[in-house]
């Protein structure tokens, strides 16, 4: 295998608000426990309804005759291009080879990622065509913004991976600005990323790049990319979502099969008549990937969200969402494969009150499911319109508060602080003891956007809000932002194959 160098970021190097919380892991190990909102009899109704839309309904995959001869050939009933499933094939045929867990390795193995068990992973927003800023304010996302986002992306340690369409860059040729995009994580970045969603040829053109980068025999034998394969809710799967799966599949890189959903749009708009038609598209696409290549690492996927029935638009942060993911969640450890989700979305159109409503409900909600990834942990806005930057900030806050809290309580004889409360007796503090002076840089977590001064000491800096002090904020952790060195040979073959690539093709721009 081929590994490209990377220099060690020192801990002086880091911006010194960093530094005052401990030492990023490449992924949360979750300590406490799930929480479920079902009971088993509950879950098995679910299950059943699943079952029964699959086999009365049916589910249509569009477009692609080769997935029709695969369920075909695996006896389930295929008319045009409509598949029925008898009940129980679909979780026999996931149960039977579909891994609980797995790893996704990173080109500095420090940063690779655990996908299963009590593990959770951090991604940034994913899919917008727009950016803000309170200095640029609102404007289409260009690929300097997507180079900037990667290497903020990379300087917070709450994140654990580089994620995918961090935003997407418009004045890139769109059948093109792929490869530019998976550059610019391989290149800017030494954490886990994503490859190309969109249909099988772009797929390739990740594996190929992973093949540049680690070396053709390492991709064969352990996942290094990761694909999000979306439902066309209801009960649909198109040629772009199916070729994409279908050729990391076959390369056995992960795939999460995420109905995308919003009740009373795409789904019922009963939380339980939502949770079976999830569940009937997952499974149906989890039984795909193992038919196609037993074994090959999968995630269940849900983004099911809620809709205001009086304006028809998407709304976050509600209560049925917060059920939906919980009960995903149940579903989903019930199936045997790891949870892929959402986090911190918003409809707010700014990084303010509204906005961190939503995205703390969001991320506790799917923490509390036993996520092992959540996408658009940071940074989202607007319904998914527009990364902030500010927001980005914020949002990590929350990431390391989530982080600490799942860490549990520590029981140690340092934690239990016993010596010290006896040495300090009664009517006594703990300002000036020696235990004090030991822990209290790593006892208790810092956030960096809150201010906890006087209201004085407040207006004398220029009483400034959460958003604004996130806007300095991001521009600190650019500053101090180091390069994680990439391999000069392995630079000049990715850069060799996007142009051999590019030139292939003429420009196509449609967004």
């Amino acid at each position: 295998m081929t590994r490209t160098s990377t220099r060690r970021r020192s801990r002086s190097s880091e911006s010194p608000e960093l530094r005052q919380n401990a030492q990023r892991a490449p992924y949360i190990s979750r300590q406490l426990d799930t929480f479920g909102v079902m009971s088993v009899e509950g879950l098995e109704l679910i299950e059943r309804n699943a079952d029964t839309i699959l086999k009365e309904t049916g589910m249509e995959f569009h477009g692609d005759p080769e997935i029709l001869d695969i369920f075909r050939e695996a006896g389930c009933d295929v008319q045009d291009t409509r598949v029925r499933f008898e009940p129980g094939f679909c979780r026999r045929t996931i149960q039977a080879t579909a891994p609980a867990s797995f790893m996704q390795h990173a080109r500095n193995p420090a940063n690779s990622v655990k996908l299963g068990g009590n593990a959770t992973v951090l991604c940034p927003s994913w899919g917008p065509p727009f950016v803000h800023d309170l200095d640029r304010g609102r404007r289409y996302a260009a690929y300097a913004d997507f180079v900037e986002l990667v290497k903020l992306h990379q300087s917070l340690p709450w994140l654990h991976h580089s994620g995918g369409v961090v935003c997407e860059p418009v004045d890139l040729p769109a059948n093109k600005r792929h490869l530019d995009m998976l550059y610019a994580h391989i290149r800017w970045s030494d954490r886990a990323f994503m490859g190309a969603f969109i249909g099988a040829e772009r797929a390739g053109h990740a594996i190929d790049m992973a093949r540049i980068l680690f070396g053709a025999d390492y991709v064969a034998q352990n996942p290094v990319l990761y694909c999000v394969s979306n439902t066309n809710a209801p009960l649909v799967l198109d040629a772009n979502m199916s070729g994409a799966l279908k050729t990391y599949a076959r390369a056995g890189q992960p795939v999460a099969c995420t109905p995308w959903v919003l009740t009373g749009a795409m789904s019922p708009t009963t939380v339980a008549g939502t949770l079976a038609q999830v569940l009937a598209e997952a499974t149906a696409c989890l039984a795909l990937v193992q038919l196609i290549n037993p074994g090959a690492p999968c995630l269940m996927g849900s983004f099911a969200s809620t809709m205001s029935m009086q304006s028809g638009a998407p709304t976050f942060g509600t209560p049925e969402a917060g059920l939906m993911v919980l009960a995903a969640g149940q579903l989903a450890r019930r199936l045997g494969v790891p949870l892929h989700t959402v986090g911190t979305l918003s409809a707010s159109k700014l990084p303010d009150a509204q906005s961190q409503q939503e995205a703390t409900w969001g991320l506790l909600m799917s923490m509390f499911a036993g996520a092992n990834l959540i996408n658009h942990a940071t940074g989202w806005l607007e319904g998914g319109l527009v990364t902030s930057y500010e927001k980005t900030i914020i949002d990590a806050d929350l990431c390391g508060k989530v982080a600490r809290f799942f860490d549990g309580i520590d029981l140690s004889e340092n934690a239990q602080a016993m010596a010290a409360i006896a040495q300090t007796g009664p009517g006594q503090h703990f300002l000036g003891s020696e235990h004090t002076r030991l822990n209290f840089m790593a006892a208790l977590f810092r956030p960096l956007t809150p201010d906890n001064n006087s209201f004085e000491q407040w207006q004398a800096e220029g009483g400034k809000d959460a958003a604004t002090r996130a806007n300095a904020l991001w521009k600190k952790q650019l500053e101090h932002y180091e390069d994680p060195g990439l391999d000069p040979a392995v630079d000049e073959a990715l850069q060799d194959y996007i142009a051999k690539v590019k030139a292939s093709m003429p420009d196509v721009n449609y967004f």
